[in-house]
């Protein structure tokens, strides 16, 4: 392919019209979920969000807000919280989860990584107690 041919899809938007990996959408007991639009493959990277942190002083602020549903514990003992962008706050619960969510405090970013394959159409979800395995109540009815 000569440089031209490639500015040329560059000019026609052919990138433009990849598929998104993933989408948000209702669910029918959970409100809205994140969805996969493609084949993850265990392990594979779900998505990386980065996140606004919300240090530890300050979340009386946020703590009576809606906000506070979407918060995730952060920094080194977890004395911080935080709001991961992208799709990251949106991960429904489950105490089967098919990902798992990785906290980094050195990047400030959280990966979602498949914990088995997911299939186009499925709903990702994680464990909200951070193991796959913690079987802990979280302070609401899960419905799975």
């Amino acid at each position: 392919m000569s440089s031209y041919d490639e500015i040329d899809d560059l000019r026609s938007g052919a990138d433009a019209h990849r598929r998104p990996a993933l989408e948000v959408r209702g669910t029918e007991a959970k409100g809205r979920g994140v969805f996969a639009c493609v084949n993850f493959a265990r392990g594979e990277i779900v998505e990386e969000c980065s996140v606004i942190v919300i240090p530890a002083e300050e979340w009386q602020h946020i703590e009576p807000t809606v906000l506070a549903l979407y918060i995730f514990n952060f920094g080194p003992q977890g004395e911080h919280a935080a709001i991961a962008l992208g799709f990251g706050s949106l991960y429904n619960h489950s105490y089967s989860p098919n990902a798992e969510y990785v906290k980094s405090w050195e990047e400030r970013l959280i990966r979602f990584i498949a914990l088995r394959d997911i299939e186009a159409g499925e709903e990702i979800t994680v464990n909200y107690n951070g193991s796959p395995c913690d079987s802990t109540p979280i302070g609401f009815d899960v419905k799975e």
